[in-house]
C-alpha cells in the first residue's frame, strides 16, 4: 500500500512530489478537489455530469496531478472509481471525508467508501467540516473507529477537515492528527481567520508533523482576477500542498503551469 516510485521519479520528491509530514505518503503538490459548491451529494464537477467528471480526473492525472480529492458529502466516489480503473491504483492518492458522528457510523462509511471507490484501501479519511473546537473529546468514537480502520490497512493517514479556528487550532498539535486539510489564500476570503491568523498554526502543525494542504486557495472562485497570485501565495508560505476545484481541461493546465513554475517536475509519472 504505497505510492511505488521509479528511481526517476523519486529524484522528483523535492520538486513536484513532496513527502506528506510524518503520514510515510509521497503526495504531488496539487490535487484536483471534487467538492466546488459542493454538498449533499452533489458539487460542480458531478453536474457536470458522469463521464464528464470522470474525465476531468483522467484529464487532471495526464497533467500529473495524481492526487483525486474526494467526500461523502460530494458525491464523487462513483467518478472516481471509475477513473481508478484506467489508471494505477499505487500511483494515485485518494482522499476522503466522512461526516460521521458515531464510531459504529464511521465504521460503516470507511467500508461503504471502499466498495464506491472500488479499492481496497483509502489514502487519507478525514472527518469533515470540523467547526467544534472541542471536537478533540467529541469526536473521540470516530477518531477511534478511524485509527482502527487505519490497523487493518483499510487506512493509510487519517485527519480532519477544518472550518474553524478553534478546530484548527486544536487540530495542528493533537497527535492523532496526521493531516490537515485548511482554508488559505492572501485574501482571507472564506477562511477561519486572516491568514496572519492562521499561517502561524499551519506552521505548528507542520513543525509538529502533520501532513498540511491547503483548500480556497482560490477563494472559492472569488480571486479568480489573480490566480498566479494566489496559487503562489499559499506555496510560497511553505505550505507544500494544495487541492484546487478544477472544472475543465483550461482551469487544469492554468494552475499546473503556474505550480509547476515553483515545483519543477522533469516528465509525467
Amino acid at each position: 500500500m504505497s505510492v511505488a516510485l521509479t528511481i526517476g521519479e523519486q529524484k522528483q520528491v523535492q520538486t513536484w512530489w513532496t513527502p506528506f509530514g510524518n503520514t510515510g505518503l509521497i503526495v504531488p503538490r496539487l490535487s484536483i478537489g471534487t467538492g466546488t459548491y459542493g454538498w449533499g451529494g452533489s458539487s460542480a464537477q458531478t453536474r457536470l455530469g458522469f463521464r464528464e467528471c470522470v474525465r476531468l480526473l483522467l484529464v487532471a492525472y495526464d497533467y500529473g496531478i495524481a492526487w483525486f480529492d474526494s467526500a461523502d458529502q460530494y458525491g464523487s466516489h462513483p467518478h472516481v472509481c471509475e477513473a481508478l480503473k484506467s489508471l494505477d491504483r499505487e500511483k494515485v492518492i485518494i482522499t476522503t471525508k466522512t461526516t460521521a458522528r458515531t464510531k459504529e457510523q464511521a465504521r460503516q462509511d470507511i467500508q461503504r467508501f471502499l466498495k464506491e471507490l472500488g479499492t481496497e484501501y483509502i489514502d487519507i479519511v478525514l472527518m469533515h467540516c470540523l467547526v467544534d473546537g472541542n471536537w478533540t473529546t467529541t469526536m473521540r468514537p470516530v477518531m477511534e473507529s478511524l485509527s482502527e480502520a487505519k490497523r487493518r490497512g483499510y487506512v493509510r493517514a487519517v485527519g480532519v477537515s477544518c472550518h474553524s479556528f478553534a478546530a484548527l487550532k486544536a487540530a495542528s498539535t493533537h497527535p492523532w492528527v496526521e493531516v490537515i486539510l485548511a482554508r488559505l489564500n492572501y485574501d482571507g476570503m472564506h477562511m477561519d481567520g486572516s491568514p496572519s491568523e492562521v499561517l502561524p498554526v499551519l506552521k505548528t502543525a507542520i513543525s509538529n508533523g502533520k501532513g498540511v494542504y491547503a483548500m480556497k486557495v482560490i477563494g472559492q472562485g472569488g480571486l479568480r482576477r489573480d490566480v498566479d497570485k494566489a496559487i503562489q501565495f499559499v506555496f510560497e508560505t511553505g505550505i507544500p500542498a494544495a487541492t484546487i476545484g478544477m472544472l475543465n481541461e483550461a482551469e487544469i493546465k492554468q494552475n499546473i503551469t503556474i505550480t509547476r513554475k515553483l515545483f519543477p517536475q522533469n516528465g509525467n509519472i
